[in-house]
């Protein structure tokens, strides 16, 4: 597979969607990542979003775009720094919940809208949740490192 650069988000037709609560350290990866696009002026004309969890909503949002990459904090143990991965469409029970899943979103987006965008995960592992603002520094590392791999165009799927 080719390298997967963040330049390949800066277009109209593209959505940049950081999920997570910067009240809760980690969990604010995805935030975190939004805000950097922002500070270092990359990807103007995508959209970009932030919210708390995925909705059952977003599914429209996402019909309406090409291109989705979705960044999210992970608490698996298996992942060092970061991952980036294509996303496929899976209906599961998670639209039940608070916490409907990324593969949920984009099985609501096929079946409603019959459309089903390029959809990419960059999960950047965590290690602290609790009630707190800000990064730990071992998260903001991953962070970091995540960012840097997206400009060099290192990543593939």
């Amino acid at each position: 597979m080719p390298p997967v650069r963040l330049e390949e988000f800066d277009d109209d037709v593209c959505l940049i969607y950081g999920i997570g609560n910067v009240g809760r350290q980690d969990d604010g990866l995805g935030w975190a990542f939004v805000d950097w696009l922002e500070a270092q002026g990359r990807c103007p004309n995508a959209q970009l979003q932030r919210n708390y969890q995925l909705l059952l909503e977003d599914a429209e949002l996402i019909s309406t775009k090409q291109r989705v990459l979705f960044i999210d904090a992970t608490k698996d143990q298996e992942v060092t720094s970061f991952t980036l991965a294509r996303a496929a469409p899976k209906m599961d029970f998670s639209f039940t919940s608070h916490a409907i899943s990324i593969p949920a979103i984009m099985a609501t987006c096929q079946q409603c809208f019959e459309h089903l965008p390029e959809v990419h995960v960059l999960a950047i592992r965590g290690f602290e949740f609790e009630l707190e603002m800000g990064l730990t520094p071992a998260a903001q590392r991953n962070l970091d490192a995540a960012t840097a791999n997206l400009l060099s165009g290192e990543l593939r799927l």
